[in-house]
């Protein structure tokens, strides 16, 4: 018998678990994973990036978690002795038509009481990155860079240490009520708990619905796709550097990052994965595909951002395309300096009118917490989720 048991083995999934067990020590916590090891999907893939919580509107619930999460997850790695690196980035604005969403990032970090950031000129950008061409910038001293499998590897440790229990292996097959409690079936293992708590990422919302939640929003999974710079061409960039994001896309645009054990990255680009899971193009799931295509939302996001989209797909398929984009950043990066990267797959809640939810999104139903939408930060936000998610199901508990 479990107080709760939290579906998902990623990061906020661990966050959350680890967080009910440090602030009730007695209560039973149980994780179930369906892979073999722990963070093997998003968070397996992130780009390593800590936010500083510069993007988010000012009050919204992912503004107050990246900040607060920022500031618990520096403690967390300090005391833990996870190496990480607060290297600053540059958001850069390469054109005049942008310097008004680049003045509106600077009004945001600075009401999410961002300290130290500050607007460059074009001479200014020079001396954070040498090879990089814009008309003004921003320097954001409090963007860094981590490695968030180490990070999920240290909450599971932790919260073994403290009693709570890893169930991996374990796919979810059902639920079912009765008297008071949820008897959560997976392929190998029946776990009886009073509460649930569901982190599925990709799969947030069909776990939602088997749960009996009455949601209105589907996960639409898109893929990052990412290339690495050649070692001999690393120069070109110190440390991060961002174009200015088209505010009404929920998506940064292709930029470069440097990562906290070697190498630089470009990318990602945003394109539609066939499947939830679907890390390579040619990943095809027909049956989640076809949901995904014929949802009534996302018909509305395709006639919204069509042109925005065949870019994306352009980019996916073309590497003078992306190479194209990373040129308006760095003139000197050319197409011989690129080979491919890896990629990753953002759980992105898309609601029936067609709105690509930007906040984070938690749904309470019954016995179930269900974390509907967590995608960038939620790495960096994952002690402060977590921490929300706690004391949801705590006061569930009493």
């Amino acid at each position: 018998m479990y107080n709760v048991v939290v579906i998902g083995g990623g990061i906020v999934g661990l966050a959350s678990a680890l967080k009910i067990k440090e602030k009730n020590p007695n209560y039973k916590v149980a994780v179930i994973e369906k892979e073999r090891t722990i963070a093997q999907h998003q968070t397996g893939h992130n780009s390593g990036v800590i936010h500083s919580g510069l993007y988010y509107k000012p009050d919204s619930f992912k503004a107050k978690n990246c900040v607060d999460g920022y500031n618990m997850l520096i403690d967390f790695c300090n005391e833990e002795e996870i190496p990480y690196e607060l290297c600053g980035k540059i958001v850069v604005a390469t054109k005049e038509s942008q310097l008004g969403a680049l003045n509106t990032l600077h009004e945001r970090g600075q009401a999410n009481g961002l300290k130290g950031i500050k607007k460059l000129t074009a001479e200014e950008l020079k001396e954070y990155e040498p090879h990089v061409a814009g008309v003004s910038g921003l320097y954001v001293p409090q963007t860094g860079i981590i490695d968030y499998k180490l990070v999920a590897d240290k909450y599971a440790e932790k919260f073994k240490h403290f009693g709570g229990e890893i169930f991996s292996s374990n796919k979810l097959v059902s639920f079912k009520e009765e008297r008071g409690f949820i008897h959560v079936h997976t392929e190998n293992e029946r776990l009886t708990t009073r509460v649930v708590v569901n982190c599925s990422g990709l799969y947030t919302d069909k776990i939602a619905k088997l749960s009996g939640a009455k949601i209105d929003y589907k996960i639409v999974p898109f893929r990052g796709e990412y290339y690495k710079i050649k070692p001999e061409k690393e120069h070109l960039v110190k440390n991060l550097i961002y174009p200015v994001p088209d505010p009404s896309f929920p998506f940064l645009g292709v930029h470069f990052t440097r990562h906290i054990d070697g190498g630089i990255e470009a990318g990602p680009n945003a394109v539609l994965a066939f499947a939830r899971e679907g890390y390579k193009k040619s990943q095809i799931n027909m049956k989640e595909l076809m949901g995904t295509l014929f949802y009534p939302g996302f018909m509305r996001v395709a006639y919204k951002y069509w042109k925005t989209g065949f870019g994306e797909m352009y980019r996916s398929y073309s590497k003078g395309a992306f190479t194209k984009a990373l040129q308006e950043l760095i003139p000197e990066i050319q197409k011989r300096d690129l080979v491919k990267g890896g990629a990753g797959v953002r759980a992105q809640a898309c609601d029936r009118k067609g709105g690509l939810i930007d906040d984070f999104l938690v749904v309470e139903h019954d016995k179930f917490i269900n974390v509907g939408n967590a995608p960038s930060p939620a790495a960096t936000s994952s002690l402060a989720i977590g921490d929300r998610v706690a004391q949801m199901a705590i006061e569930r508990l009493k």
